[in-house]
């Protein structure tokens, strides 16, 4: 049974950071791409950031890019998002998923999915 299983989440101060982990097992994770999403309350979940299976090609939204960092340990079977910067507005529920797909922006394509981590930042 494939599971990915996030952790990190919590509440903080704008400004501030937080590293999300997501943790894979069941499957080969590195063969794998892997995203991250997040749905903020009564909006659409939408892409945050994601990392092709090698790890060394990354793609991010633009309200992320120069923030966020999307990273991943084969080894240890985990993708991490790290978070700096935090602003209200990243106030949502985080989910990560996998794919094999190369539309690696459209939650559409992602089979497997977290059951998602709380991150809130107060102003």
């Amino acid at each position: 049974q494939v599971q990915l299983v996030e952790s990190g989440g919590g509440t903080v101060q704008a400004g501030g950071s937080l590293r999300l982990s997501c943790a894979a097992s069941g499957r080969t994770f590195n063969g794998y791409r892997m995203g991250w999403f997040r749905q903020a309350p009564g909006k659409e979940r939408e892409f945050v950031a994601a990392i092709r299976s090698g790890g060394g090609i990354t793609y991010y939204a633009e309200s992320v890019k120069g923030r966020f960092t999307i990273s991943r340990d084969n080894a240890k079977n985990t993708v991490y998002l790290q978070m700096n910067s935090l602003k209200p507005e990243d106030t949502a529920v985080y989910y990560c998923a996998s794919t094999l797909s190369s539309m690696i922006r459209s939650d559409r394509v992602y089979d497997v999915w977290g059951q998602g981590t709380q991150v809130t930042v107060s102003s």
